[in-house]
């Protein structure tokens, strides 16, 4: 999405995000381009610069002389000038990260809570931001986004089933989120938390158009398109897992039979029980109908192969495709595989989520908020949010 000012009612804390926006995805960069970039003038962004440095948000580095003259200022993000905290809750338990503005993983620890009730979640949640935001003492914590599994919304299929939360149903998340946190919350599920984190941090900045494969508990997947998610009409695009793939096949927690996660998940290779070697070559006819579905579907550069599972067996499943059915996807001119390993690791979803959590209070995109934030007359960005 391209990034525009505005000279609109409310238009500065937009532009301010704008900019900021802009020297997080482009920097190091320099005044003139950012100007180019999103339509401001040059004096409009200079002033919302000399703002943004004062707050700490950014840093402006001038490069050596090589010759006559001096080189140009050029913005980029300061890794320190904030932080927020990434959360992934699983039926196995709970991850929490302290990520700062650049990316990086400060601090990670796990939670053995296997299918924890809503109350008790929230309260380990609670304790583990605690912890984390206390290694920075003082430091500006912007907010906490959550990735869980999903779909959301779907009386059949939410939170129902071995590979979702169970018993999570009707749950206010965010007031739960914020209530024991004290940090402007978010929530997003998880395979599409961990898309943004690889689009942000992994080989997914290499591509535009590639389709992240969210190999978890259960099955799940979404198209990223030119940078972003599509997320589909409620938000839910991307259950493949539940895609009918086996006539006839197993019973589905969701009514239906021989959905694709019961045979393709970390669920499913529990209830195997054997080698993992010996599995993925007896899923592997299964999975590779799979990966020509989804080629077909959404002609993706590649499809990105992440999640929960360890790299090994990553390795493993992408290996397994030496010979794919074809599909539109089998070109001649092609110059990535059709299949790859998410490069991002298991951090991915923790950085998607703190991500999340970042632009819902810096960035441009997020409308909601900013009517939220015209009804409270403040602005998070220039209060930098909450600090723990």
């Amino acid at each position: 999405m391209a990034l525009r000012g505005t000279n609109q009612e409310f238009g500065r804390p937009y532009n301010r995000r704008i900019v900021l926006e802009s020297i997080r995805l482009h920097g190091p960069v320099a005044r003139g381009d950012i100007s180019s970039r999103v339509g401001l003038t040059v004096q409009t962004v200079s002033t919302i610069v000399r703002e943004l440095e004062e707050q700490g948000y950014i840093l402006s580095v001038r490069e050596e002389p090589k010759g006559r003259g001096l080189p140009p200022t050029t913005l980029r993000i300061n890794p320190e000038g904030g932080y927020a905290v990434g959360i992934h809750i699983t039926p196995l338990g709970i991850n929490a990260a302290l990520i700062n503005l650049s990316g990086d993983v400060i601090e990670s620890m796990h939670r053995e809570a296997p299918n924890a009730t809503p109350d008790h979640a929230f309260e380990l949640i609670g304790a583990m931001v605690r912890e984390l935001t206390g290694l920075r003492p003082g430091g500006r914590v912007l907010g906490i986004g959550m990735a869980l599994p999903g779909p959301f919304g779907v009386e059949s299929m939410s939170f129902v089933g071995p590979t979702t939360m169970a018993g999570w149903k009707d749950v206010a998340l965010r007031e739960r989120l914020t209530a024991s946190t004290g940090l402007p919350a978010f929530f997003e599920t998880d395979m599409a938390a961990a898309a943004m984190g690889e689009r942000l941090y992994g080989l997914g900045a290499q591509h535009s158009e590639y389709y992240y494969l969210y190999f978890g508990v259960g099955l799940g997947g979404v198209m990223v398109h030119e940078g972003s998610v599509l997320r589909g009409a409620w938000g839910n695009a991307g259950e493949i897992g539940h895609i009918p793939a086996v006539p006839n096949g197993e019973l589905c927690p969701c009514g239906n039979r021989g959905c694709l996660e019961r045979y393709l998940s970390l669920e499913a290779l529990g209830r195997w029980g054997g080698n993992e070697a010996d599995w993925v070559r007896e899923i592997s006819p299964i999975f590779h109908n799979a990966v020509a579905v989804i080629e077909n579907l959404f002609d993706p550069e590649t499809i990105i192969l992440g999640g929960l599972a360890s790299n090994d067996l990553l390795e493993r499943l992408a290996g397994s495709t030496v010979s794919l059915p074809n599909s539109v996807s089998a070109r001649r001119d092609r110059v990535t595989p059709r299949v790859i390993v998410a490069s991002g690791g298991q951090h991915a979803v923790l950085r998607g989520a703190a991500a999340l959590a970042v632009s819902g209070v810096l960035s441009p995109r997020f409308g909601q908020m900013f009517a939220a934030e015209r009804e409270r007359g403040r602005d998070l960005a220039r209060s930098g949010g909450m600090a723990a």
